[in-house]
């Protein structure tokens, strides 16, 4: 049994958590939920002796520990696979599996690389990561590295695997294999923590739901006849209505982008479609299918081999993202947005002006500070981010309100073509809402042209018009969705069963 009682955590001016008491069971699956800023992460980062608490206690089989580091959290075998991306970029997949755990294959001052790799790819197949073991991580995607992530936990044969966010950038499918790969180790005996914004998930695996709001433990339920709705109102005092968005009026002759049989060797071969404006079109597949890679073709951070990239009708030379934003107006909302969309440790007005500082200096070559902070206060307003002022550290804000900024520098930039990539990842049910809302609005109202890539497939049935289906770095279909060509209106279970049978 491992059990935090009466846990109260301060940070400067936020009191995070207050008198949290809590049990976990071994062969159970635990979900944490609640909105950003509820105090999850907190709590479970104090499980994984990342923080200290300021007061309670974390007790083990009765026993209190005294973590003060997350060292000494591996040591009672409590293994955290954080939200946050943590590997190493230079090393190999396999480095980065065992990389707490070398000692073990260490003979006579050298490491048994052979001995390594064929257990590091033991763990990588019981995620379903597909990839070489020996291959360097550095140009993978958000979703293999997260299953690295996993992968390197499940190698340390956890007493207690806490999971943040998990699947938040897989499909259906891989998310799927990963609920059967826990309830394998629940049957094992092993206390999982789970953390997930994906209330049909917490329903579909867990044993019992914790729900926090505002730091304080609002209940602990058998998740047995819970329901989505009861959960949402426990999280956030109100209920939430259903995404309901009406079809977007598109002219399939007004193109904007078109892609001419793009070739990339080793990876795409023949690669052509059309975004046409105010059209919101949808990118579908599974890890590695290269939904996201194709984006950083088209946004010159990957080079072609063959094929042509055309805007407004006329070719395009788009060998780096400038070219991408100064020349073309197209912008590129990062997967990983802690990583690649935002600098974290500068102010909100840094990040959203950053695309426009150029337009920004004064006669000596300075950026106008007074400049800066009303660009960055007028789509604070508009995009309702909630922060102290423009000066805030994006490090400080939740997961929904850095995305708004992630989105923010680009509108400022005044982009009419966005590729936006996973632009729900690790946000609450709330800003999830607002952010769905303010994508349509884009489209609908301001006439910009988005390509959508989500591996969220409620997300993206409700808002693109069209699906393009990716596998093995092919489009191997296109779904018509919200009425195009005069076809009538899909269903989720409609769209969902021909995604699958595309995949398959």
């Amino acid at each position: 049994m491992l059990q935090v009682h009466r846990i109260t955590k301060t940070f400067p001016g936020v009191r995070a958590l207050s008198d949290v008491s809590i049990d976990f069971a071994p062969g159970k699956i635990h979900a944490l939920v609640g909105e950003n800023g509820a105090g999850k992460s907190t709590l479970i980062k104090i499980i994984g002796g990342i923080y200290s608490p300021d007061s309670g206690k974390i007790i083990l089989d009765g026993m209190t520990l005294h973590l003060r580091s997350s060292k000494d959290a591996l040591v009672h075998h409590i293994n955290l696979v954080s939200q946050e991306i943590q590997v190493i970029p230079r090393s190999t997949v396999a480095e980065n599996i065992m990389l707490d755990k070398l000692d073990r294959y260490q003979r006579r001052g050298h490491i048994d690389w052979t001995r390594l790799k064929r257990d590091a790819a033991e763990y990588a197949q019981m995620v379903n990561l597909t990839i070489p073991v020996t291959q360097t991580v550095a140009d993978l995607s958000v979703a293999h590295k997260q299953l690295i992530m996993i992968a390197r936990a499940l190698s340390a044969n956890a007493r207690v695997l806490i999971m943040d966010e998990p699947t938040s950038t897989l499909t259906p499918h891989e998310s799927d294999n990963l609920l059967t790969l826990l309830r394998r180790l629940k049957n094992n005996g092993v206390i999982v923590i789970f953390v997930s914004h994906k209330l049909e998930e917490v329903l579909a695996i867990a044993d019992t739901v914790s729900v926090l709001r505002d730091g304080v433990l609002i209940g602990t339920q058998p998740a047995t006849g819970l329901t989505r709705g009861q959960i949402i109102h426990m999280m956030i005092g109100r209920d939430v209505r259903a995404l309901e968005l009406t079809p977007l009026p598109v002219n399939a002759t007004d193109v904007v982008l078109e892609a001419r049989n793009i070739c990339q060797r080793g990876r795409f071969h023949n690669i052509s479609f059309t975004l046409r404006r105010g059209e919101i079109l949808g990118f579908y597949g599974m890890v590695g299918s290269g939904r996201t890679e194709l984006a950083h073709i088209l946004i010159g951070e990957q080079r072609m081999d063959s094929g042509h990239v055309l805007i407004h009708g006329k070719p395009a030379r788009i060998r780096t993202m400038a070219d991408s934003l100064f020349t073309y107006r197209m912008g590129y909302i990062s997967e990983n947005r802690k990583e690649q969309g935002l600098i974290l440790s500068a102010s909100i007005k840094t990040n959203i002006a950053i695309t426009i500082w150029h337009n920004l200096r004064d006669r000596l070559g300075s950026i106008r500070p007074a400049a800066e902070t009303a660009i960055a206060r007028e789509f604070m307003q508009n995009l309702d981010i909630h922060a102290l002022d423009p000066d805030q550290s994006v490090s400080l804000l939740s997961g929904g309100n850095q995305q708004k900024v992630s989105i923010a520098k680009w509108l400022a930039a005044q982009c009419n073509i966005l590729i936006i990539d996973e632009p729900t990842i690790g946000v609450d049910i709330g800003a999830k809402e607002y952010i769905h809302r303010l994508i349509w609005r884009l489209a609908a109202h301001e006439g910009k042209s988005i390509i959508l890539i989500s591996s969220d497939l409620p997300e993206i049935t409700a808002l693109a018009r069209r699906i393009l289906v990716f596998r093995n770095f092919r489009i191997v279909g296109e779904i018509c969705n919200n009425g195009e060509n005069n076809a009538p209106v899909r269903g989720y279970d409609d769209i969902s069963q021909e995604i699958a049978h595309l995949l398959t």
